[in-house]
């Protein structure tokens, strides 16, 4: 019973490490998409947000050990294999403080499909504060942050805004 305890206790240190860490200024997503050069959690190149300019996003920011984040995994893997034809695209941006060893191992071991970069503090503050994890942004063809969705969003609700921009 002590071990789940101080497990449990470490693991709620982490997430409010995290989100001190993450909020350092204002909750309102950006107008513009914040530019953005982080490395790839598997094969460690930069990816340039440059790379995108001209395609409908959904960047998520999450973490490997967040059972909410984890639970979106399948669907953001369905949103990226049904749109990516129509030039759109998951980008997954970790929070992870272990490093991309272990993002690597998630993207391997749940065989995902679409981008999953480092992100850094810098990055989370561009894009308006991240107050916790999942946190996404829709980002339309133009660049602009259209929506912000803190938390765990169903793939209906996903899907519906995604298909609503492409249109």
């Amino acid at each position: 019973m002590k071990i789940i305890a101080s497990t449990f206790f470490s693991k709620t240190a982490q997430i409010m490490a995290l989100m001190l860490f993450l909020v350092s200024s204002s909750a309102q997503a950006a107008t513009k998409m914040p530019v953005f050069s982080l490395p790839d959690a598997v094969s460690g190149t930069t990816v340039n947000s440059a790379e995108y300019n001209g395609k409908t996003l959904l960047i998520t920011f999450f973490a490997t050990w967040c059972p909410p984040c984890m639970q979106e995994v399948p669907t953001l893997m369905e949103l990226h294999q049904e749109f990516s034809k129509a030039d759109f695209s998951v980008v997954g941006l970790s929070v992870d403080q272990g490093g991309p060893d272990v993002v690597a191992k998630l993207v391997e071991m749940r065989s995902i499909n679409y981008p999953v970069l480092m992100a850094d503090e810098t990055t989370a503050r561009n894009f308006g504060g991240v107050a916790g994890i999942p946190t996404s942004f829709l980002v339309n063809k133009e660049g602009n942050v259209v929506k912000k969705y803190p938390g765990y969003v169903p793939h209906a609700i996903l899907e519906k805004d995604i298909k609503t921009l492409m249109n």
